[in-house]
């Protein structure tokens, strides 16, 4: 992979809905397989600015089905992984007011389970405390969700959290400026590649979604893949602009 092609990959839930958010475990399995064997260094998200052509690996939510879809093969792996919890729905399901109708709603992983995870070396992030969409919320609102979901985690799992994900990858100045408080590195969900001007705050993902075929998952590092992400971020951007 050339240098300044690293990328975060971005999954939610892996089960076998078919739904925006969702990967089947299988794909998943496959998919992790094909990085341990590809000779991509597979890096923890905050080692990934600094190592040019490498992976990382990040789920947002902390679904319950983590436990079982993935945990196993990274474990097998031998591969880093961070997921991003929403402190305020640990245990119960994802059903925050400002959920996607059509989201399947599934359960998140209580803090027994978080612990468990961050035990095996899983990195424990944050997502904030109720999942807003933050440039909805004043300043102080965004320090409240953004410190407050920090401390808890803290607090329950007994290790620093030092990375962060924008819920719904949305961000302003001002989110930017809160996490930059906080946190080491915090994640979006712009559709690109690393480049060196990426900010480690605002830092762009690919989401999983669209790489459920193996030919363009296994093609990320190469100009046909490149070609393919920079296609669905026209696509992408072109329904966000009907839906205005």
């Amino acid at each position: 992979m050339p240098a300044g092609r690293s990328f975060i990959l971005t999954y939610h839930s892996l089960d076998e809905s078919g739904s925006p958010i969702s990967v089947p475990p299988a794909v998943f399995q496959r998919q992790m397989e094909f990085l341990s064997g590809s000779g991509m260094p597979v890096v923890p998200l905050g080692e990934i600015r600094n190592r040019p052509g490498s992976v990382a690996i990040t789920f947002d939510d902390g679904f319950d089905n983590f436990l079982t879809g993935a945990l196993p093969a990274l474990h097998r792996l031998r591969l880093p992984a961070t997921v991003f919890a929403v402190s305020g729905y640990c245990g119960g399901r994802n059903d925050w007011p400002t959920q996607t109708p059509g989201i399947p709603i599934l359960p998140l992983m209580d803090w027994a389970a978080l612990r468990e995870v961050s035990r095996q070396g899983i990195e424990v992030g944050a997502h904030t405390i109720r999942h807003p969409r933050m440039t909805h919320l004043s300043t102080g609102e965004m320090e409240r969700e953004v410190s407050g979901c920090q401390r808890e985690i803290e607090d329950k799992i007994g290790k620093p959290v030092r990375s962060f994900a924008y819920p719904y990858g949305d961000s302003n100045a001002q989110a930017r400026q809160v996490a930059s408080r906080h946190f080491d590195v915090a994640c979006g969900v712009r559709l690109r590649y690393l480049e060196a001007a990426s900010g480690p705050f605002d830092l762009p993902r690919l989401d999983a979604y669209y790489l459920r075929e193996p030919f363009w998952f296994e093609r990320l590092a190469a100009p046909a893949g490149w070609g393919y992400i920079w296609a669905r971020r026209q696509l992408r951007s072109i329904r966000a602009a009907l839906l205005r």
